[in-house]
């Protein structure tokens, strides 16, 4: 087995070669001075010989010094090019993402083509997955999570605060005459999987004798809002799912009142692979996106 000099060393004399400065060196490599003097010297021992001539104000490259470098500068190089071709590959390979279908269908996939504008190079595979039970598998890269964000093994960034409004088409607002929240008595509650939403809002409106419990319940938030657009029942829609059906007119929201939950989407990913090309790509798309449209929601 070849006997190779200490990686850390090699670093540091190349560097050092670079500036002919152990200052300069220092600064690139974010150690001390004294450091970077330390593993050339321990390069010299190493190969027994020396690679600098120091001198009180200045650094000179002995002639053993001068061919040393020139070497490992292009191995240097070729390592930094190996890495980018690598990274490269890595960014444009194909992404799996496991997500709610409620999420996908309501927001995720209407957003991609704002992903393939800027990143045509790399496919997404998408995977409606109803449990976060299991959904990190191997085939899988990174996942939305539904919940308060601690799980284990894995990264997670929220993407949004969450708040439940009631919402109707506009054509049963009309006819229902709705007018205050007490006027909901009267009218079809629907359900997704959280029945309980109904009982804390009208607790938060100051009518907590009312648990809100009737009316259907159906297992995915998207089913529940398609129900309200065609004007089956009032629904209590997530801020983010409900947004497009708000913006195109098929749902309004009838009371400013909105329940706000401790629980969000997050984006997760395994601890070690979160600064991976594509999966670091696909986050910061995300998050941008995100943080994109709340500055307007906002204004």
């Amino acid at each position: 087995m070849r006997k190779l000099p200490p990686l850390n060393a090699l670093k540091s004399f190349e560097v050092a070669a670079r500036h002919l400065s152990f200052t300069k060196a220092a600064e690139e490599l974010f150690v001390t001075q004294a450091a970077v003097s330390h593993q050339v010297k321990a390069l010299e021992d190493f190969l027994e010989l020396k690679l600098f001539i120091r001198r009180n104000r200045s650094l000179l490259l002995t002639e053993e010094g001068q061919e040393y470098y020139l070497e490992l500068r292009d191995i240097f190089e070729q390592l930094a090019q190996a890495t980018d071709k690598l990274r490269l590959v890595s960014e444009r390979g194909a992404l799996t993402v496991s997500v709610p279908p409620s999420f996908a269908i309501l927001w995720f996939v209407p957003r991609l083509s704002s992903f393939r504008e800027e990143h045509p190079d790399m496919d997404i595979r998408i995977k409606a997955v109803d449990e976060i039970s299991g959904s990190l598998t191997d085939d899988v890269d990174v996942a939305i999570y539904y919940g308060d964000g601690r799980w284990p093994g894995v990264k997670a960034y929220q993407l949004h605060e969450e708040y439940l409004w009631p919402v109707c088409s506009p054509l049963l607002l009309n006819k229902a005459n709705i007018k205050e929240p007490i006027d909901l008595f009267k009218q079809t509650l629907l359900h997704d999987e959280t029945r309980n939403a109904w009982k804390d809002w009208f607790q938060l409106v100051g009518l907590p004798q009312y648990k809100g419990d009737n009316g259907p319940v159906f297992s995915h938030s998207s089913l529940a809002l398609q129900a309200a657009v065609h004007g089956q029942g009032i629904a209590l829609a997530n801020n983010v799912l409900v947004k497009s059906e708000i913006d195109s007119g098929h749902l309004v929201r009838i009371f400013p009142q909105a329940l706000q939950r401790n629980k969000a989407f997050y984006l997760v990913c395994r601890d070690n692979q979160a600064e991976i090309g594509k999966i670091a790509t696909f986050r910061q798309w995300l998050l941008n996106l995100v943080q994109k449209e709340e500055q307007e929601f906002n204004q």
